[in-house]
């Protein structure tokens, strides 16, 4: 989004590293048309809401007939309103984990297990969101049909923002 020449938002869309999730939302016939909106972030001084921004971005996708995944962060104290605003389905959360930690920043699945070293990363619980960008009735009913997830209440609670590359600082456990 531009406003006076000057980018304020953006808003990204990607297929998700997991083949897994794609099969697992709505089985493997629809996995081909799982997308993630993946990264959403805005200037400070941008005054509409994002979640106009998203609807308006997602209205410019339904010709594609995707299926989006979103993901909202427990660590960052976020619960989605932005998803729930714009009709997304909420499908509850997804566990907390542990990634094997790599010491230079790079992601652990480049190296060996031998080149890892002993501690573990968390990886927060995430809030999982699903909305069927599609104008055609007759196939979003089909998605919703073939659903995977138990569909929840959506969760409350005050959010916060955060500045990006403050991330939780490295939480390391020994292994």
């Amino acid at each position: 989004m531009r406003r006076g020449g000057e980018l304020k938002a953006v808003c990204t869309f990607g297929k998700p590293a997991s083949n897994s999730l794609c099969i697992g939302v709505c089985g493997k016939e629809f996995s081909s048309q799982v997308y993630e909106l993946n990264r959403l972030c805005r200037t400070d001084d941008l005054k509409e809401p994002l979640s106009k921004f998203v609807a308006w971005c997602l209205r410019q996708l339904k010709c594609l007939n995707w299926i989006i995944v979103s993901y909202s962060d427990t660590a960052m104290n976020h619960h989605g309103y932005i998803y729930q605003a714009c009709n997304f389905i909420y499908t509850g959360a997804t566990k907390q984990r542990t990634d094997l930690y790599v010491p230079n920043g790079k992601h652990s699945r480049h190296y060996k297990k031998e080149e890892q070293g002993k501690y573990r990363k968390v990886r927060s619980s995430k809030h999982r969101y699903i909305y069927f960008c599609t104008s055609n009735r007759k196939l979003k009913k089909l998605w919703q049909e073939n659903l995977k997830y138990e569909i929840c209440e959506f969760p409350k609670g005050d959010n916060s923002n955060y500045i990006l590359g403050e991330y939780l600082k490295n939480q390391l456990i020994l292994l």
